[in-house]
């Protein structure tokens, strides 16, 4: 009898952990299904402190998260916003701001961004912050890196990252993400959705 009663107790205590931690687990879920949440963005800049909240009601800010060394990706996205920004009016041009957001404090520096982004364009700008606050800013953003050394190059390291862009507005809010592509259509496609034009 005094078995029994243990058993199920047992049972009962099995029972309650388990429906436990599956709502648990669903609550978790429901918080964060691993989609993008956006949000501020304060950092060092090419222009002094750089805020979302600088930026106007209609205006949105385009950020794509590279590095000045990356040999490939990261040029071929810059100089697709360029062209996107070239082939926009003069109103268009003042409602959307280009930002690099530096992934590699470790040699982009202030000055070494501004150089960089200079070649894109007068409106680009260049961010970049601590370690611990990059790590913050990608996680919310869903943004993925990581330092691959390379001892036989150079260059010492690379860093492997995710290359989509982010267009958002001044509270963070992520409007759209756009794929990488050598071709400036996507990113056209979607300033002109949020743009109205």
């Amino acid at each position: 009898m005094k078995g029994q009663r243990i058993w199920v107790a047992l049972g009962a205590l099995i029972v309650v952990v388990v429906v436990g931690g599956l709502f648990g687990y669903q609550q978790l879920q429901q918080a964060d299904d691993g989609s993008p949440r956006g949000g501020p963005v304060e950092l060092p800049s090419t222009q002094g402190d750089f805020s979302l909240t600088q930026l106007e009601e209609d205006q949105v800010a385009v950020l794509f998260f590279g590095y000045t060394y990356c040999p490939d990706v990261c040029p071929m996205s810059m100089a697709v916003m360029r062209q996107v920004m070239q082939g926009l009016d003069d109103e268009q041009r003042r409602r959307v701001v280009p930002v690099l957001v530096s992934v590699d404090p470790e040699r982009d520096t202030l000055e070494r961004l501004s150089e960089y982004v200079g070649y894109f364009g007068d409106d680009f700008i260049g961010a970049t912050g601590s370690q611990e606050q990059l790590e913050e800013l990608a996680d919310r953003y869903g943004v993925i890196w990581r330092r691959v050394e390379t001892p036989d190059s150079a260059m010492a390291y690379t860093i492997d990252h995710s290359s989509s862009l982010y267009l958002v507005d001044r509270e963070g809010t992520i409007l759209q993400r756009v794929l990488y592509s050598p071709t400036p259509h996507p990113l056209r496609s979607a300033l002109e959705q949020e743009l109205g034009g």
